[in-house]
């Protein structure tokens, strides 16, 4: 008997979600201690290279595809949330090099904590919607919310520690930029969730 082959958007959403969850697997592991900030940034843009060529991939199908497994709308939309996880997960990254920021602090750590939390949700996710369990998903999109919570509130905790420690403009306007960047990166995976949200409710 042969296997059916799986939908190409379902398993290109599927390898993109896995794609993000070793970028932020990759991210969480190396910033507590980086010893290499230039090899850090190239890894993290070989991640969201490969994003990339996923979304190109979809975007591609959707223009020869007729008939599509859920709304093409719904498929494009989440194709780009997902890309924007990836995108701010990299262009964080990127600043550790740019601004010759090689010490990332608890806060930093406790970021990218959340966020590879918050990947390993959408990977969850995005797998049921590939097996059309659509309601099952919304533990995750919970989760997902729950998440953005946590961002939200480290982010309050951080900006004021910054301000009450940190007395060199130029430090502050670093650190500031980057524990901004990774809270947008959470509202991201929160983007996805509301995403999938809408997948389960136009659907079910």
């Amino acid at each position: 008997m042969r296997l059916k082959k799986k939908d190409i958007f379902f398993q290109t959403l599927e390898n993109m979600a896995d794609t993000i969850v070793q970028a932020a697997d990759y991210f969480a592991q190396h910033v507590d201690n980086l010893q290499d900030v230039l090899v850090f940034a190239n890894e993290m843009k070989r991640f969201e290279s490969q994003c990339d060529d996923y979304t190109h991939t979809i975007i591609t199908e959707l223009n020869k595809t007729f008939i599509t497994p859920i709304e093409r709308d719904d498929i494009m939309d989440l194709t780009t949330t997902m890309d924007d996880v990836m995108d701010g997960l990299e262009a964080c990254a990127s600043r550790f090099d740019m601004y010759h920021l090689p010490d990332p602090d608890e806060y930093i750590v406790q970021f990218a904590e959340i966020l590879r939390q918050s990947a390993y949700e959408i990977q969850k996710a995005i797998h049921l919607l590939s097996q059309k369990k659509l309601l099952a998903m919304r533990e995750y999109t919970i989760r997902l919310n729950d998440l953005e919570n946590q961002g939200d509130e480290l982010l309050r905790i951080c900006i004021k520690e910054l301000f009450a420690k940190v007395t060199d403009p130029i430090e502050l306007i670093k650190r500031k930029e980057i524990y901004e960047r990774l809270e947008t990166t959470t509202d991201a995976c929160e983007d996805v969730a509301n995403m999938l949200e809408s997948i389960i409710m136009s659907n079910s």
